[in-house]
């Protein structure tokens, strides 16, 4: 059982550490919108756009959390695998990618996401640029959940 317990931190920590990220992300383009939105309520639908892209992240790492358990046998009604120490270790590092890449690019992704939200209040046309911006650093992101993915899949279980 000691196996699927560390497998298990590795899952929490794929969706807590993107979260976190991408809660702060979120949080610090929202801070910058409302200010840009409390003298312009026009622009909401320019900046919802680079509010949200921090949000993603979070969402990666819902989604390599996800095919960890399902990989484990814990949904979908398969039988749980049981694991040694080493396959727990193994899950559990091939879940960090997705989780400190969620983390780390949601919060640059947020402060760019903010620059660009501060540029759209001057620039009300350059929302689609600072948008292109935000999605450089979501690159990395993706990197992170690709790079889980195939880890995950190159674990021998059962």
């Amino acid at each position: 059982m000691e196996g699927m317990v560390i497998a298990l931190i590795g899952v929490a920590s794929a969706v807590i550490f993107a979260g976190i990220g991408s809660s702060i992300g979120v949080g610090l383009t929202g801070q910058a919108s409302a200010g840009v939105m409390s003298e312009d309520p026009e622009k909401f639908g320019r900046l919802l756009i680079l509010v949200a892209l921090p949000g993603t992240q979070g969402i990666y790492g819902f989604v390599g959390g996800f095919l960890a358990i399902m990989r484990l046998g814990l949904v979908g009604g398969v039988q749980i695998v049981r694991l040694t120490v080493n396959q727990g270790w193994q899950v559990l590092l091939a879940c960090l990618p997705v989780a400190f890449c969620g983390l780390l690019s949601a919060i640059h992704q947020g402060r760019v996401c903010a620059a660009g939200v501060h540029m759209t209040a001057k620039q009300p046309d350059a929302s689609g640029k600072a948008m292109v911006m935000g999605v450089f650093v979501e690159f990395y992101a993706v990197l992170g959940l690709l790079m889980t993915i195939l880890l995950l899949l190159g674990i021998q279980l059962g």
